[in-house]
């Protein structure tokens, strides 16, 4: 994935999915600035902590639904997606440059046994995208929205 953004030092980039921060951490010496947004609290708080622990001061992180990506940041140069989608969002392709790229795994209907997900490389033309199949590919779907917080129940649930 990290290879096909084809990444230059000036280049800033969005994340959807920041995960544990692994992605991310491989993105920060390869670019200018990584944005990063994740919609599990838990799951971004730990990997905030693993950015500082590893001095990555160009890496950004940000609670939120993926799917609207950043738009405060955008354009951006390139964008990765670590999560699956049957389509790229509307909105995340607005938020990428002309001429830039976004690599996202797409998960089209599986027909009997066959790969159900491609790695897939988008191109923002003048005229619109290109994509190009790159390889199978297996990873969690993007989920909209943001999840509940969980909170403990009271004491008429815990005794129903």
């Amino acid at each position: 994935m990290t290879e096909a953004l084809e990444l230059g030092p000036k280049m800033r980039v969005l994340e959807i999915g920041t995960g544990s921060g692994y992605q991310a951490a491989v993105l920060s010496p390869l670019c200018r600035m990584v944005y990063t947004v994740e919609r599990h609290r838990p799951l971004l708080d730990g990997a905030r902590a693993r950015f500082q622990r590893l001095k990555l001061h160009n890496v950004v992180s940000r609670h939120g639904d993926g799917h609207n990506g950043w738009p405060e940041q955008a354009p951006f140069d390139r964008i990765l997606l670590s999560a699956s989608v049957p389509d790229v969002p509307t909105t995340l392709i607005e938020q990428l440059k002309p001429g830039g790229i976004l690599i996202a795994p797409l998960a089209k209907p599986a027909v009997a046994e066959s790969i159900s997900q491609y790695l897939t490389k988008i191109i923002r033309g003048e005229g619109g995208v290109s994509e190009q199949k790159l390889i199978p590919a297996m990873f969690v779907p993007l989920v909209p929205g943001m999840p509940q917080e969980a909170r403990a129940p009271d004491a008429k649930e815990r005794f129903r």
